[in-house]
């Protein structure tokens, strides 16, 4: 686990106006560390998830080597070869239920023309783009991988879409996982043959004029060409990838907020005393605690008491006790839920970088073995991982959800007045509003980890008759992410006015004034009620899921 970049933005903090908050202001990104030199992507070697978070930050490129050209050729020879003299699926056969209608080799380039045209209908919002991005460059690793058949221009018409930052326009309705992501990759695949549509420069163009502007041609489809680019589970993989490079990010967010809390209520941190993980050596959760720690170093405001006196008085002496025994379960025991949901995505990431890695194809063309008509592209190993992810990060947004509550509510933290209200309780509301934002989040976080690979319904005239639902499992996991982020943020900016009404920011612990610090510079102080304070929550929610890529960059 890490921690932010500690190169942050250094613009002086405004000054506070007559109204008592400071001046609305557009921040710059905590994004500030660069990399000079690029990392080269090897498409049809090994990718991690340290290579798409370089790539989507700009800072790797993607290449081909001579030997990928040459396993692909060989390839692509084999399947040309045998397809003269043998029945291979999508090649001389219709689709689905469809494969036992023979087509005719006058008609087989059509074939693949009308599967792309035919599967290219994806219905809701256009996907976000660094999806798309990174659709593009599994899709090209897998082809790369030379067991597909595949025509060599297909690789170089995906790498120069990359290259050129062409992304296509596709739609988050259509995938039920199971031969794959049929409609979302058909419309990259439209894109590739010169038609559909394409964001380029920030706008959304016909393909035509993209490629014009970029002196490129439509690819030309011969072969299974067509069918190789729809047939897999990159569209599923790609979000998923992104989702849990976004997901670690938030379990450092929630690490680092839950030990400023602890400062400001002054809470004892014995229960992230070593010998508690000792005790119960979960991966997870030692190495939560043993990052709250580092975090709080130097701090003056937590306590350390291992051992309490009694009051000297009679047995039956009933009296308060100055400081309470133990806090409650959203302070004491934020190692035993975020250690779990930092394991889950231990465990998710190393089954999405083997599916990263893995040929989702069917059939299998192998040079050497022969051809392999099987189910590769069937997603329940992204579905179930989805689900799982899904359901930790929900768990962890009801946690901050909790601690928000902890801090909005005088009668549990004790030293701060109701709704973290700067001015004055009751004229002022302070957080009150966003309080309720952050509880509805949670709750709608709640409906959406339902698990969806159970949600398996029987489709293409039952040829399709259990499916992943792999894609909305990714889906759904992204928008738990989003959420968590917005509660992240609401989070983040009560314990910053938390922070300052106690006056404690300068003897903080190491860590957590380095977090006060760097969000100060992006949501500013208010103390009386403002207009402006949806956008300020909005832009803090931004900035913070920005930096999710930097904790990748190479050493």
């Amino acid at each position: 686990m890490v921690l932010f970049s500690k190169k942050v933005n250094t613009r002086p903090v405004p000054k506070q106006n007559a109204s008592g908050y400071y001046d609305r202001r557009i921040s710059n990104s905590l994004m500030t560390s660069r990399i000079s030199l690029k990392k080269n992507i090897v498409v049809g070697g090994c990718i991690s998830l340290q290579d798409i978070a370089l790539f989507l930050n700009g800072v790797a490129s993607v290449n081909m080597g001579k030997e990928v050209l040459a396993r692909v050729a060989k390839s692509k020879k084999h399947l040309e070869d045998t397809a003269v003299r043998e029945i291979i699926y999508g090649i001389n056969t219709g689709f689905g239920p469809l494969a036992r209608t023979y087509i005719h080799p006058s008609k087989q380039c059509d074939l693949q023309y009308n599967l792309i045209r035919s599967h290219a209908v994806g219905q809701g919002a256009p996907l976000d783009q660094r999806f798309v991005r990174v659709m593009m460059l599994l899709r090209l690793h897998t082809l790369a991988q030379g067991y597909s058949g595949v025509s060599p221009e297909i690789l170089y018409g995906l790498k120069n879409f990359i290259e050129k930052g062409i992304v296509p326009v596709v739609f988050e309705h259509g995938s039920v996982g199971a031969s794959g992501d049929l409609v979302q990759l058909a419309h990259i695949a439209l894109a590739l043959i010169g038609e559909g549509e394409v964001f380029m420069e920030g706008k959304r163009v016909k393909t035509s004029v993209a490629l014009k502007k970029h002196s490129l041609k439509p690819v030309p489809l011969s072969g299974r060409d067509g069918l190789a680019l729809i047939n897999g589970t990159s569209a599923m993989t790609a979000i998923s990838a992104i989702n849990l490079i976004e997901g670690e990010h938030l379990v450092d967010l929630a690490l680092t907020s839950s030990a400023l809390l602890m400062e400001i209520v002054g809470a004892n941190i014995e229960s992230i005393h070593p010998i508690v993980s000792q005790m119960r050596p979960h991966t997870g959760q030692s190495k939560a605690a043993q990052m709250m720690n580092t975090l709080l170093k130097g701090s003056k405001h937590i306590r350390h008491t291992t051992y309490r006196t009694l009051p000297g008085v009679h047995s039956e002496d009933t009296s308060p006790i100055e400081n309470t025994v133990q806090e409650i379960y959203s302070l004491r025991c934020v190692p035993q839920i975020i250690g779990p949901v930092a394991d889950t995505l231990v465990s998710a990431k190393k089954i999405i970088e083997t599916e990263i890695n893995s040929v989702t194809d069917n059939p299998i063309v192998s040079s050497d073995d022969g051809i392999f008509h099987s189910g590769n592209f069937h997603g329940d190993y992204v579905a179930l991982e989805m689900d799982k992810f899904k359901i930790a990060i929900t768990k962890l947004s009801l946690l901050l959800e909790r601690q928000l509550n902890f801090l909005c509510n005088p009668r549990l933290n004790g030293v701060l007045p109701p709704f973290v209200t700067m001015g004055t309780p009751g004229l002022d509301l302070g957080m009150q509003g966003l309080q309720f934002v952050a509880t509805s989040t949670a709750a709608e976080n709640q409906a959406l980890s339902t698990p969806m690979s159970i949600h398996t319904i029987s489709t293409n005239n039952d040829n399709q008759d259990i499916v992943s639902m792999g894609t909305n499992a990714a889906l759904m996991a992204s928008r738990v992410v989003e959420n968590t982020y917005q509660i992240q943020a609401i989070l983040f900016a009560t314990l910053l006015q938390a922070v300052d009404f106690l006056g404690i920011k300068s003897t903080l612990g190491k860590g957590t004034k380095n977090m006060y610090q760097t969000m100060r510079r992006i949501f500013p102080f208010f103390k009386k009620d403002y207009p402006f304070l949806a956008k300020d929550i909005a832009e803090l929610s931004l900035e913070i899921r920005k930096n999710a890529f930097q904790r990748y960059q190479q050493p």
